[in-house]
């Protein structure tokens, strides 16, 4: 295995605080009795700002040092789709889902420890994804769309020398956008443990094959296409220059 604890962690912390901003936003931007949410009646425009918000925090932690411990896949299907590529070996690929998954849990359960029933209120619900009205069939297509799309903006942005410190910024835009024009089809997930953490805190697991299946499925297609053309490469979003890599010791 090229990884090690410190790898593991930092996936946990990276997914974790993730996982945090996304439950702070929601309540401020969502729950019924915040003075932001009464200020600003527009759905449109609230969801636009937790675009910007989240976009932000995925920028944020790509470009923080926990990529250059890790990498900062921050989502199973992006570590699989890494996989598929030759990049990564299954131990590692094991250990760094498990990380994800946990660190997703872990950090829900306790923001929303803290915020009480700011978090459990029926607006923010643990910042859960679920089928939008559209249903189930919309909300899985959406769901693998998504994730086909960004892993191949990532993955093409990421392989070139001259574009790869743009990645995170690639993948922030990418998020803010999703949420903005995707988020009403299935709360826009695109990540299995983004998705496990709310629903273990919760209990609620309406539909929750879609957040597993969907986005490995519209990743795999993306790293299997990517295959056809792209050198091996290193499976990091952010390689920071004059820094060591876990993976590839540059």
């Amino acid at each position: 295995m090229r990884t090690g604890w410190r790898a593991w962690l930092a996936e946990a912390v990276a997914i974790g605080a993730f996982m945090v901003s996304a439950l702070v936003w929601t309540v401020l931007l969502e729950h019924p009795d915040s003075v932001l949410r009464q200020a600003l009646p527009d759905a449109a425009v609230r969801r636009a700002l937790m675009g910007m918000a989240m976009g932000a925090t995925a920028v944020a932690i790509i470009y923080s040092p926990l990529a250059t411990l890790s990498g900062a896949h921050m989502n199973p299907a992006v570590t699989l789709a890494f996989v598929r590529l030759g990049r990564l070996d299954w131990r590692d690929a094991a250990a760094y889902i498990a990380a994800q998954c946990a660190g997703a849990t872990v950090a829900t359960w306790a923001i929303a420890r803290m915020l009480g029933a700011w978090a459990s209120d029926p607006a923010v619900n643990f910042v859960a994804t679920r089928p939008g009205p559209a249903g189930t069939g919309a909300a899985a297509m959406a769901e693998a769309a998504i994730s086909f799309l960004l892993c191949t903006l990532v993955l093409a942005v990421s392989s070139r020398a001259t574009t790869m410190r743009l990645t995170g910024l690639a993948a922030g835009a990418f998020v803010m956008l999703a949420i903005l024009i995707e988020a009403p089809l299935s709360g826009m997930s695109m990540n299995p443990a983004r998705s496990l953490g709310p629903a273990v805190v919760s209990g609620q697991f309406p539909a929750f094959w879609i957040y597993v299946i969907a986005p490995v499925a519209g990743m795999q297609l993306a790293a299997g296409l990517h295959a056809m053309t792209a050198r091996r490469g290193c499976p990091t979003l952010h390689h920071p220059p004059r820094a060591r890599c876990v993976f590839c010791a540059a």
